[in-house]
């Protein structure tokens, strides 16, 4: 979340990035609109006044007004609140402190959006994927990376606590000099 500002005594109010939602609308949109042949309301076509044309990377063509990206933007940081909010209490009725993805699946049902739990776990077992195949590639490079600093400490004659010797032998002529 990017920005904060203040919205009572003690309350910190966090906004959703603006680009992040107006990308996620827009695509949104420009999917409605290619599968539909019917007009999208709320959506400009170029020339009407007070429309957001910033990061008009889609080339469509599609602007969205400002004042229905900060609804949205405000209606997923209520809706991620509440869902955080049902799934932490979940989370405490099962007597643990740390809310996981069965958390999450539940709260969307209890919240009544059980529509949302197949793409939700379609993801995350994508995400949990990815960041296997991401581990398992860097696990050899790991264990070469430390066997190069191995062999190189040894060749340098600087062996496990070899450093440790050098720096006890300083501080013990410190020491010694300190006394004289």
């Amino acid at each position: 979340m990017a920005k904060k500002g203040e919205e009572g005594p003690g309350v910190v109010v966090e906004e959703l990035p603006r680009t992040i939602v107006r990308r996620i609308v827009k695509d949104k949109l420009s999917r409605l609109s290619s599968s539909s042949s019917s007009s999208s309301r709320g959506v400009g076509r170029g020339d009407g006044a007070g429309e957001d044309r910033e990061g008009d990377k889609e080339g469509d063509g599609m602007n969205v007004h400002k004042e229905a990206l900060l609804a949205f933007s405000e209606s997923a940081r209520i809706f991620i609140h509440y869902l955080s909010a049902t799934a932490n209490d979940i989370c405490k009725e099962s007597k643990r402190q740390i809310i996981n993805a069965e958390d999450v699946f539940k709260a969307l049902e209890e919240i009544e959006f059980p529509e949302f739990i197949a793409p939700l776990k379609a993801s995350l077992e994508d995400f949990r994927r990815k960041n296997a195949a991401k581990k398992a590639e860097s696990k050899p490079r790991e264990k070469k990376r430390k066997a190069e600093r191995d062999a190189a400490a040894a060749t340098n004659g600087k062996a496990d606590g070899g450093e440790d010797v050098d720096d006890a032998e300083e501080n013990e002529d410190r020491d010694h000099a300190l006394d004289e």
